[in-house]
C-alpha cells in the first residue's frame, strides 16, 4: 500500500509527514550518510517519491559520496577517542542536513511551516547526536569490541532502518524514536550529574590539599618562633 509513498504533504497524511520527519531527522542525527544513501536508493527502488526539494538525493552522484563517506565514518566511527573527535566534527555536518531534509520534505507548506519543520528537524537530529557523543564518552573507557565498534555498529543499523521503516509505517517510526529520546534524555542527565559529583570530588580534593598545607605552614612557623 506504501509502494512509491511520497516524502511530502501530498500522499501523506499530517501525522504521517511528521512521523516521517522525525524518524529521518533522528537517524540523520545517529549517521547522516546512511540517511542520505538510503534516501537515495529508496528512491530509485520506487520505495519513495522524493518531493521536488529533495530530487537532489536520488542522484547517483549524492549517493555515491553518501556511500563512500559512510564507509569512510563506518571504520572512523569505530576508533576509540578518534571517534569522540569524528562526532564533535560532525555536530555542524549532521545537524544542518537534518534540517534541510525536513525544510525541503515539507516544500508544499508555508515558508513558516518549512522554518518550523526545518527547526525540529535540527534540533532532533542535535538530540540523537548529542546522546550518541554522550553515549560514547560513557563507553570509552571499556574494553573493545563491546564498546565503540559494538555502539557502532548498533547506531548505522539503526539509522538504516529507521529510515527504511519511516517510509513503510512513519508513524511507528516516529514512536520508537520517541523512545529513543526519553532514553536519551535520562542518559545526558546521568552523565551531566556524574561529571559534576567527579568535578565536585577533585575540587574537594584540591581545597582539603590546600587547607592541609597551610596549616602545615603555620605549624612550621610555629616551630620557628618557638626556638
Amino acid at each position: 500500500m506504501l509502494a512509491g509513498m511520497k516524502f511530502s504533504g501530498y500522499g501523506l497524511a499530517g501525522s504521517e509527514l511528521v512521523g516521517l520527519i522525525v524518524a529521518v531527522s533522528f537517524a540523520a542525527g545517529l549517521n547522516v550518510y546512511a540517511t542520505v544513501a538510503t534516501l537515495g536508493l529508496l528512491a530509485h527502488a520506487g520505495v519513495l517519491a522524493l518531493p521536488s526539494g529533495l530530487h537532489l538525493l536520488s542522484s547517483w552522484w549524492v549517493i555515491a559520496a553518501s556511500g563512500t563517506l559512510f564507509a569512510v565514518e563506518f571504520f572512523a566511527d569505530k576508533i576509540p577517542a578518534f571517534d569522540l573527535f569524528w562526532n564533535t566534527l560532525h555536530t555542524f555536518v549532521r545537524v544542518p542536513v537534518a534540517a534541510l531534509i525536513a525544510y525541503g520534505a515539507t516544500s508544499q507548506l508555508s515558508p513558516e511551516k518549512q522554518l518550523l519543520a526545518a527547526l525540529a528537524g535540527g534540533a532532533i537530529a542535535l538530540a540523537a547526536h548529542g546522546g550518541k557523543t554522550a553515549a560514547r564518552v560513557a563507553v570509552t573507557p571499556l574494553p573493545e569490541p563491546v564498546s565503540n565498534i559494538a555502539l557502532s555498529a548498533g547506531e548505522d543499523t539503526l539509522a538504516v532502518f529507521l529510515t527504511w521503516l519511516a517510509t513503510r509505517h512513519p508513524i511507528a517510526a516516529a514512536l520508537i524514536v520517541a523512545a529513543f529520546l526519553a532514553a536519551i534524555v535520562v542518559a545526558i542527565r546521568w552523565v551531566v550529574r556524574a561529571m559534576t559529583r567527579a568535578l565536585k570530588n577533585l575540587f574537594g580534593v584540591a581545597e582539603n590539599g590546600m587547607e592541609n598545607e597551610t596549616s602545615l605552614a603555620s605549624s612550621n612557623r610555629r616551630d620557628v618562633d618557638a626556638a
